[in-house]
């Protein structure tokens, strides 16, 4: 058996290669750059070395810098992992020419499935399904509208050379073509160096059904099942699950047979993924079904095939790079039950996906039987600009769907993020959304499912911020307390306490960064208010210093004691007069009248709640007259002091 591996790779899919290594007795050696420099994978290898600076192509894409770590460390082999260099078919070659193992297929097989005009005529040839539609060689604009035209819309055009939807336009009118293929062929080229596309006829209700294969050098070659990934945001996978709802034994059989013609096609060896898209407008069929594309590697959704079949895929790749036969023939490939995968992602749904980074604040997953984690960050990491922001893997296995959409909700409902935002809450409601449950959807149902999945953008949870208000008052209340060493004043007893009118008093917060207030009610049920709102208990609190994120149903608000010192003053009148913004105690006045202050200018000190806040002056000018003297109690609003404009001079 191979006795150690350099894992090409970061993040989770590193640390998930990593764990299985270990359990078969390889050393393990891992590579990381400069921002990855405290990274789990790093901690969990035998041996790590720093192979360049954040950006990837000076690290992770540098074949040089990954060939001399391997060879420093003689490793004896190299696993990609997915993404970076896994489907470059240089980087294996390199490896073989170095002597180091390639834990992945032969570079020519990568290099057939790797355009995707070659690949469809190689399965053509084969004798594989494939989406109809136009392949060649020639890229002229008018051409390729005629055949668009010849094939009737609506259709695809497709990066030959790219993945991800990146390239990728769907187009259904004919006017529209021009301005599509403009915009395919330059985010082409700005993502693979190659603007090159192909025309395909787009499927009216599309289902994106894998199937895993895996071959060995002898000539052997098999498929484990399938993995329906038609959940997508944009062509990218969100939710992944084995078997596909609807599939029969009869399709499952063709659709594995074609996979594996399509392996054996390219002189496959290895773990890989065919791709297929079906035609689910009235239940998948087996004259519906066609040929995508092959990933010549290991997928971010293995996991799911893990737990319906019992096999470590992992374990799997070692043992055929190591030139080990397969270990089952395919009548014994098993299928249990049902297994489903979600992709936490620091994101934020609400804002278009934008990615969202940095530290995690807070990081906790649930644990029990038929839930897995598969993660490559921790508490008090970062997540950086620099890569992908995957957080985790959620993966539930059970005996039927159901369950395990159960299960995956509630492991779902029971993780704990804080810190960046996630798409927590909209993978919770995709595992409640009806029609996904029943088995009704395809890769359009995200996005016609908008406003049910919650990704508009949604107001202030003001029941959230109010609680997390009341626990930033309780905790400065507490500390206080601690730090008294006489017996309290009754003149210091925060209650609100005036002669007339409400007992109220305005507290100025921040939510998620944003500058609102808190009304403290001292009436006969005291309380915090926001916007209204009351506190709510139900929910998660996770405290930082000066503030504290506040978690509900897969969400986060972020609640902090307003800082008047780091953003202007709205305590200020138009005419120049400054208000205390709160009941309180006047503390200090740092000005005298006819001094001149500029904007951010420290102005007083009140002292609300046992907390200091400092009053800046909100734009230049001199200081007219001081109306409030230090030690007196000032009412929300009362007059402190103004500022008149430099050259009007004290009043």
């Amino acid at each position: 058996m191979l006795n150690s591996v350099l894992i090409a790779n970061r993040g989770e899919i590193a640390c998930r290669i990593a764990r299985t290594a270990k359990r078969l007795g390889m050393r393990t050696v891992a590579v990381y750059s400069e921002a990855d420099a405290a990274a789990l994978h790093v901690r969990l290898c035998d041996e790590a070395y720093l192979i360049g600076p954040a950006p990837a192509r000076e690290s992770y894409l540098s074949i040089g810098k990954l060939l001399k770590v391997a060879q420093e460390s003689r490793a004896a082999c190299i696993h990609p992992g997915y993404g970076f260099l896994s489907e470059n078919p240089d980087f294996a070659e390199a490896c073989a020419e170095a002597g180091i193992v390639f834990v992945g297929p032969p570079p020519a097989a990568i290099r057939a499935m790797g355009l995707k005009d070659r690949a469809k005529a190689l399965m053509q040839q084969a004798g594989v399904p494939v989406v109809p539609g136009y392949h060649g060689d020639q890229q002229d604009a008018n051409f390729l509208k005629r055949k668009a035209y010849e094939l009737g819309y609506p259709i695809l055009i497709k990066a030959i050379a790219g993945g991800g939807g990146k390239g990728m336009r769907l187009v259904e009118r004919h006017a529209d073509f021009e301005t599509a293929i403009e915009a395919a062929k330059r985010e082409a080229a700005s993502a693979f160096g190659d603007d090159r596309v192909l025309i395909e006829k787009y499927i009216s209700a599309p289902r994106h059904i894998e199937i895993q294969i895996f071959a060995d050098k002898h000539g052997s070659a098999i498929h484990l099942n399938e993995r329906d990934c038609s959940l997508q945001r944009r062509h990218q996978k969100v939710i992944e699950e084995a078997p596909a709802p609807g599939m029969t034994p009869q399709l499952r059989a063709r659709m594995g047979e074609a996979a594996v013609a399509a392996a054996k096609a390219v002189g496959y060896a290895g773990a890989g993924t065919v791709e297929f898209i079906a035609d689910g407008s009235n239940g998948l069929k087996a004259d519906g079904f066609w040929f995508m594309e092959m990933n010549t590697r290991l997928q971010v959704e293995h996991p799911v095939t893990e737990a319906v079949t019992g096999f470590d895929l992992v374990e799997w790749q070692f043992r055929v790079a190591d030139g080990k036969r397969l270990p089952i023939v395919q009548a014994d490939v098993p299928l249990q039950g049902h297994a489903i995968e979600a992709r936490l992602y620091a994101e934020d749904p609400e804002r278009g996906f934008l990615p969202s980074t940095g530290k995690l604040v807070a990081l906790s997953f649930p644990q029990g039987d038929g839930i897995r984690i598969d993660s490559g960050v921790e508490q008090g990491g970062e997540i950086t600009p620099y890569y992908d922001p995957m957080i985790a893997k959620v993966i539930a296995h059970a005996d039927t769907r159901t369950e395990a959409l159960n299960n995956l909700a509630r492991a779902l409902g029971e993780t704990i993020v804080a810190g960046p935002r996630t798409n927590l809450a909209f993978l919770g409601a995709l595992c409640r959304s009806a029609d996904f449950r029943d088995g009704k959807f395809d890769t359009g149902y995200i996005a016609q499912h908008h406003d049910e999945l919650g990704l508009d953008v949604h107001g202030i949870d003001a029941g959230a911020a109010a609680r997390g208000a009341l626990h930033l008052l309780s905790r400065t209340d507490r500390k206080s307390q601690d730090e008294t060493e006489v017996a309290p004043s009754p003149w210091d007893i925060a209650d609100g306490f005036q002669l007339s009118g409400p007992r109220k008093t305005i507290l100025p917060i921040l939510i998620n960064g944003e500058p609102d207030v808190a009304v403290l009610d001292y009436g006969g049920r005291q309380s915090v208010f926001v916007h209204g709102a009351e506190p709510d208990m139900a929910v998660q609190l996770v405290e930082t210093p000066g503030a504290v994120y506040v978690l509900r149903a897969g969400r986060q608000t972020l609640v902090a004691l307003r800082d008047f010192e780091a953003a202007e003053a709205d305590h200020a009148d138009s005419d120049g007069v400054i208000r205390a913004p709160m009941h309180g105690k006047l503390l200090a006045v740092l000005v005298t009248p006819g001094e001149a202050v500029t904007k951010g200018h420290r102005l007083a000190v009140i002292e609300a709640m046992k907390m200091e806040h400092a009053l800046v002056a909100p734009r230049d000018g001199v200081i007219g007259d001081v109306a409030a003297e230090i030690g007196a109690q000032l009412a929300e609003g009362a007059r402190i002091l103004s500022i008149e404009p430099a050259g009007t001079g004290a009043a």
